[in-house]
């Protein structure tokens, strides 16, 4: 074995494996302390420990007076402490813990420095902030200084400071916010949801004097904020259709793959002469339904966006409010039910009209018949010419012939060709005849011959 080697740790069958001490260097400047820490088996040639970036540093620290009080603080391999108090001493120590496999590690050895008076710089920004909506990301700062200043924002991927290497020069320039004279910056254009970041401003003026912010921490699916959908209400029947525009526009993928938006629907009917209950909905779509509204109403909705993975909600939308129309179908159907009525009048007034037709009818024939048979028609047999309804009494007619004889001087012949003759005159001037009247003339007819002859 090698002097310049370590010897490895030998580890019995059964035995519990731990964490070696890690390295720890400390420089004092400035006010801060800059830590850095190698991991444990940094050394070895063979390591038990794989993944040096596994492993989570838990910072103890103290100032070495008599009213000391131990302080602690995750921290990365390189890393810096500040807000102590300046001209003292304070003192470290360190152990690298693996929170997954729930192992903690052995202390470092106890290390101290003596820190300095911090300057205090006015060209310096101060009170870095971020605020972020809708995957839209501002930094704000204040400026102390402001004649002359300009400000170049600078960013560093979060992963660089996970490595145990100085990360101090791999800062880069956010693309919009250099050489600018405003204190606020958008830097969307750099983000994805794909890593988290650390920002800093730098602050110049003129050519020879420049200060660096601290830096802040930016994970944007936590450090973003969900905006408050859109809304806009349909109707269709008794449906009212509830469309949502997700928060930061329909075209926002960001928003709408990363955060597995739900939305939280209340809606209500506003009514002048009471108070009505508002009701709740919680919908994974864009679009909802509202069933059994009331006809010629008014119906106010506001919709929430929330993300139950993040435990993150937006503020409330607008509300939003429509009218809905009068009940169409109860207007058809007194429609139907007037028309109805009106085909019923109008079928049994015809029938009342018809049956008063025929009814005069019948009465005016009764009563009032177009013609009558003269009276001194002769009837068929004994029987006159009458109505079907009314019988009518018979007219005596008087039974008469008419005889007449013509005797001349050369005998007492008569002529009783021009008596048949009269006969039949008298019998075809009626519209008809009485057989009696004939068969009594035919009688007579022969007595007179009898007494001739």
């Amino acid at each position: 074995m090698s002097p310049e080697q370590p010897a490895e740790p030998r580890q019995c069958a059964g035995a519990r494996a731990e964490i070696g001490p890690p390295g720890l260097q400390l420089q004092s400047t400035n006010g801060i302390v800059k830590v850095k820490v190698s991991p444990p088996e940094a050394n070895q040639r063979k390591k038990m420990w794989i993944n040096d970036l596994s492993f989570k540093y838990n910072l103890v620290f103290w100032e070495n007076s008599s009213h000391a009080q131990l302080q602690n603080k995750i921290i990365f391999p390189v890393d810096t402490i500040d807000d102590l108090a300046p001209n003292s001493t304070y003192c470290f120590k360190v152990q690298a813990n693996l929170p997954m496999e729930g192992k903690k590690g052995l202390f470092s050895p106890i290390s101290c420095v003596q820190t300095t008076q911090k300057a205090k710089d006015l060209l310096c920004p101060t009170n870095l902030s971020v605020v972020a909506l809708n995957m839209k990301f501002q930094l704000l700062w204040d400026a102390q200084e402001q004649q002359g200043v300009t400000y170049n924002v600078q960013y560093l991927l979060g992963y660089l400071k996970k490595l145990n290497d100085d990360y101090s020069d791999k800062w880069l320039n956010v693309p919009t916010c250099e050489n600018i004279t405003s204190t606020w910056c958008n830097f969307s254009s750099i983000i994805t949801t794909t890593a988290f970041y650390y920002l800093r401003v730098q602050a110049r003026q003129g050519h020879n004097r420049s200060c660096l912010s601290r830096d802040v921490e930016v994970d944007p699916l936590k450090t973003n904020g969900i905006g408050p959908p859109g809304v806009r209400l349909d109707l269709s029947d008794t449906l009212l259709h509830i469309i949502i525009s997700p928060p930061g526009g329909a075209e926002d993928e960001l928003m709408r793959d990363n955060y597995d938006l739900s939305y939280r629907i209340l809606y209500w009917k506003n009514s002048s002469d009471k108070e009505e209950e508002v009701k709740q909905k919680e919908v994974k779509q864009t679009i909802a339904t509202v069933s059994g509204v009331s006809p010629s109403s008014l119906y106010c909705v506001k919709v929430q966006a929330f993300s139950k993975p993040y435990n993150k909600s937006s503020a409330f939308s607008q509300q939003e409010c429509m009218h809905t129309p009068a009940d169409t179908s109860s207007s058809l159907f007194i429609f139907g039910i007037f028309m109805a009525a009106l085909l019923v009048v109008v079928v049994v007034a015809v029938a009342l009209v018809f049956v008063l037709y025929h009814a005069y009818n019948k009465i005016k024939y009764v009563f009032f018949p177009s013609c009558q048979p003269p009276l001194n028609i002769e009837g068929f047999g004994a029987q006159l010419f009458s109505s079907p309804y009314l019988s009518a009494a018979e007219e005596p007619v008087e039974s008469c012939c008419v005889i007449e004889s013509m005797i001349t001087e050369e005998g007492n012949q008569i002529d009783f060709t021009d008596y048949k003759h009269s006969k039949q005159s008298s019998r075809d001037s009626g519209n008809y005849s009485n057989d009696d009247n004939t068969s009594g003339s035919k009688g007579s007819k022969e007595t007179l011959e009898k007494e001739i002859v």
